[in-house]
């Protein structure tokens, strides 16, 4: 049983966290519903996203499940919670007790500032990527839809969350299974998911280290 735990919190975009958690549900139910993906937030009650969606977080950051998989959306919101400890330990503590951290987006500032994204490899939204990489002790990757470093895995900005969280689905269930879900969501980028081929990183699909 895999976990997923998606951080949400006001001014959060919505495909940032949205796309992955149509991977990961789905995959969840080609695996006969083995799995589990749950928004958690500072504190409950609704969620007033980037674009104005509001959504309902399943817990808050004291009262979620173990996490197997951290994800950390981007969006405008992120340059407030960069200031906000409650959210910053969280990730620290939550990071160094998951099997993968993600980010999509601006969520890789939270990770930068958390402590995660400290001298690693990552990607981001393409505006921001000068403004990360001048805070120091990190490198951003500027061809790559998502940059697998380690255990840490980050993608550009908005749709590049979906290529991430394919790419995550097929390494911890298989690549035929991530296929799968790829087909069963009718995801078709151009190229196709090839997360398995050795030509996806020259292609621009991903890095991994």
């Amino acid at each position: 049983m895999t976990t997923y735990g998606l951080l949400v919190f006001e001014g959060a975009e919505e495909l940032d966290f949205t796309g992955p958690w149509e991977v990961f549900t789905v995959s969840s139910m080609l695996r006969d519903h083995a799995d589990t993906a749950v928004l958690v937030a500072e504190r409950p009650g609704a969620v007033r996203c980037n674009k104005g969606m509001r959504v309902l977080p399943d817990h808050t950051l004291d009262d979620h499940p173990p996490l197997d998989v951290l994800l950390v959306p981007g969006g405008n919101g992120t340059r407030s919670e960069v200031s906000n400890p409650a959210v910053t330990d969280w990730i620290r503590r939550t990071s160094a007790a998951a099997a993968w951290t993600t980010s999509v987006c601006t969520g890789a500032l939270l990770l930068h500032e958390a402590g995660p994204a400290r001298g690693r490899r990552v990607a981001t939204h393409h505006l921001f990527e000068d403004t990360l990489e001048a805070r120091g002790d990190i490198t951003v990757v500027r061809d790559a839809r998502y940059v697998v470093d380690g255990t840490l895995v980050t993608s550009q900005g908005v749709s590049a969350g979906i290529d991430m969280a394919l790419w995550l689905v097929g390494r911890l269930h298989g690549v035929d299974h991530a296929r799968a879900v790829r087909r069963y969501i009718q995801y078709e980028p151009a190229p196709p998911y090839l997360a398995d081929e050795p030509s996806s990183a020259v292609g621009g699909i991903g890095s991994a280290v």
